[in-house]
């Protein structure tokens, strides 16, 4: 079978396309046929970034992706050949990641992926959807699982909403029953957004952002989940609401400076997010909750549904990558069987 691996730290020629033995699950993992593989930041990064390091002497990259079962190991009773899944934390495993035609994984790291789904939505689900989930559910007066009416009377900001994170934030909290507003950066995303289910959406590159989001919540917003703290707080702060919560989960500028007595007289909770450390319990409550969403049809991508597919075939992992970093608007798949 094919696999795209590397075996140094570097730019995208380190990636390589290489022929593989077929792997043959164990007890209590299932082997996966990969329809379409997601492609997110901490890929290009954990292949770039010297500091990280190599887990292992050889990797397949990325993490998420959609796919049929076509084997399952010992002690397996959840999933049987044939079934629809999608996966998460994939490439935390030798070799295990979502770029090659079939992986290995643990049950723990697939579920369900309903017949009507596409396989690239299960691609996109896995980091932006478990991010989205957890900046979602650390409010302090809000839920820690999410269903229909679990955040009721919410009120949710998704700076970035054209984003894989923001497009997922803002299809789970509708799907909770928020009210969700975006802030965007043009009308191309305002549309997507929109299409992806805000609200409200707002171009916080006109007139005054504070005061658009002021006047679709009044009384101010519970939640942000924030893309780009160090560049928004300022006006994250002149919206939240007393105790309000402001999930970051990204930003490329290393400090941010904070008026502490602002900070302090509002009661600003901050919580910063890193999908791998949320540790077995919060993954899995956030993949269960997801999977709902999925059979619910809360959850879809494409132009029509907020998050356009860009697809790369397996050779071109590479390309995909170098898109992802350079800020393609939508989702970036690779096929592996293209």
């Amino acid at each position: 079978m094919r696999a795209v691996v590397y075996r140094e730290i570097g730019d995208p020629s380190v990636l390589k396309l290489i022929e593989r033995e077929m792997p043959e699950p164990g007890p209590g993992e299932v082997r996966v046929q990969v329809h379409a593989s997601g492609v997110n930041p901490t890929d290009w990064r954990a292949r770039s970034t010297p500091e990280w390091g190599m887990r292992w002497p050889e990797m397949t990259p990325h993490h998420d992706g959609g796919g049929v079962i076509d084997a399952v190991g010992p002690d397996v009773e959840a999933f049987k050949p044939g079934d629809r899944v999608w996966t998460m934390e994939a490439a935390l495993g030798y070799n295990t990641g979502t770029a090659q035609e079939y992986t290995v994984l643990p049950v723990a790291k697939v579920r369900p992926l309903p017949d009507d789904a596409p396989f690239e939505l299960g691609a996109s689900l896995g980091v932006p959807a478990i991010t989205a989930h957890r900046a979602l559910t650390v409010a302090e007066d809000g839920p820690r699982r999410l269903a229909p009416k679990a955040l009721d009377g919410f009120t949710v900001l998704v700076p970035g909403g054209a984003g894989a994170v923001g497009h997922a934030a803002i299809q789970l909290a509708r799907w909770a029953g928020a009210t969700v507003i975006s802030t965007v950066s043009g009308p191309e995303k305002a549309a997507l957004a929109a299409a992806g289910g805000a609200h409200h959406v707002v171009n916080y590159r006109e007139g005054d952002p504070a005061a658009a989001i002021r006047a679709a919540a009044p009384d101010g917003v519970d939640i942000v989940v924030e893309v780009g703290v160090a560049a928004n707080l300022a006006v994250d702060l002149q919206v939240l609401k007393n105790k309000g919560t402001i999930a970051v989960y990204n930003d490329d500028r290393p400090t941010v400076e904070l008026n502490l007595l602002h900070n302090i007289q509002w009661q600003v909770r901050y919580q910063f997010i890193v999908a791998f450390r949320l540790g077995e319990t919060l993954t899995s409550a956030a993949a269960d909750d997801i999977t709902a969403a999925l059979r619910d049809g809360a959850l879809g991508v494409g132009e029509e549904h907020g998050l356009p597919i860009l697809r790369f075939p397996l050779a071109e992992t590479g390309a995909a990558q170098t898109a992802q970093q350079n800020g393609a608007v939508g989702k970036v798949v690779v096929d592996p069987r293209a």
